[in-house]
């Protein structure tokens, strides 16, 4: 199983962007020193009490030049929000400085108040996400190309760098709605799902959907699918539940909060679904669906039963989810899952 850490950059209270930047970078060499598979970085806008990290392919290119062996991957470039030419020449860069280790996730995202700021109607997200997609991958395949969509024309144009990896990046698409699973199997990509809002029970049925939708069209192989979740390890059950607690319910805070801005401004239904879900969601409620907290032994036990019952290939672990524990405690859990999970999966 694949093993990486979601990484937000967090806003720490009282600390500079210059400070978060700095210990983010540590608790990378700290990845990268103990083993870890694989760096994911997210994409966030606009969310200063949350996180500074709103330009990943430039974080890449920095990991990439401070690191020889573990992968990076994007957690997710949102491309409505894209210009599909510089995406395709920035992405190709950092796939040829690392030598190849870059993964290149993709999706959409659900917070419309980003779409308003980059003056880009959400309603047209999902047109817009097949148009620059099918951009970057004609500008990372082709000597020369020409488009004519509804959003972009090109006429002739020759993007460099082409990429490292041949033909081009490994990709993994974003699902959070049930209809995106079964879509992204027939597509043949490997797929992103998360247990922030739904439970692990939840997830499952849409995951055999994905499943189900990948056989159905004729690929190779099974399918892959990686999933995103909160997990917190330390030496003790108490220790962990104790040090995470305050982080984690001021996650589901913020993403209370972040929901129901999209929900009261797209009027969606399954937005307005999932803010009333999260504004009465508490700790207990997190650790008993969503989030694994405990020692390394506990964490791996349950992730097994997880990976039998749910079926996925890797794990993106949310070590700090909602940015509030801190940096040593962060490069400690960071030490027990390479060191004391990872193994007990290879």
């Amino acid at each position: 199983m694949e093993f990486g850490m979601f990484h937000e950059f967090p806003y720490l209270p009282g600390r500079s962007a210059t400070e978060a930047f700095d210990e983010a970078m540590a608790q990378v060499d700290a990845a990268e020193r103990y083993g870890l598979d694989a760096m994911w970085l997210a994409e966030i806008h606009f969310a200063p009490e949350r996180t500074y990290l709103s330009a990943p392919l430039p974080i890449a290119a920095a990991i990439a030049a401070r690191t020889k062996r573990m992968k990076i991957g994007i957690a997710v470039q949102v491309l409505p929000l894209c210009h599909p030419l510089r995406l395709a020449e920035e992405a190709a860069t950092v796939d040829q400085i690392s030598h190849g280790r870059l993964i290149f996730g993709i999706g959409r995202s659900g917070v419309v108040s980003t779409y308003d700021a980059y003056q880009v109607p959400y309603d047209e997200s999902r047109e817009r996400f097949v148009e620059v997609f099918e951009v970057v991958k004609k500008a990372w395949t082709e000597p020369r190309f020409s488009h004519a969509g509804k959003h972009f024309k090109f006429d002739n144009v020759r993007c460099v760098p082409r990429p490292y990896q041949q033909p081009m990046p490994e990709i993994r698409v974003a699902a959070s709605t049930p209809d995106t699973f079964p879509a992204i199997g027939a597509l043949g990509y490997p797929v992103f799902a998360s247990t922030r809002h739904p439970t692990w029970t939840e997830l499952a049925p849409h995951i055999k959907a994905y499943y189900d939708a990948y056989k159905a069209a004729g690929h190779p192989g099974k399918g892959q699918v990686f999933v995103s979740a909160p997990i917190y390890i330390a030496e003790t059950e108490e220790r962990a539940r104790e040090e995470a607690e305050e982080s984690v319910t001021y996650f589901y805070k913020l993403q209370y909060e972040l929901i129901a801005e999209s929900a009261r401004r797209s009027g969606r239904q399954n937005f307005i679904d999932r803010a009333e879900r999260l504004r009465t969601l508490t700790y207990a409620d997190a650790l008993k669906g969503n989030v694994l907290v405990g020692t390394p032994d506990s964490v791996a036990a349950k992730l097994k039963e997880l990976q039998r019952e749910v079926g996925f290939d890797g794990i993106l672990a949310e070590l700090n989810c909602g940015g509030l524990i801190p940096h040593d405690r962060v490069v400690n859990a960071i030490r027990l899952l390479c060191q004391e999970v990872m193994p007990q999966f290879r």
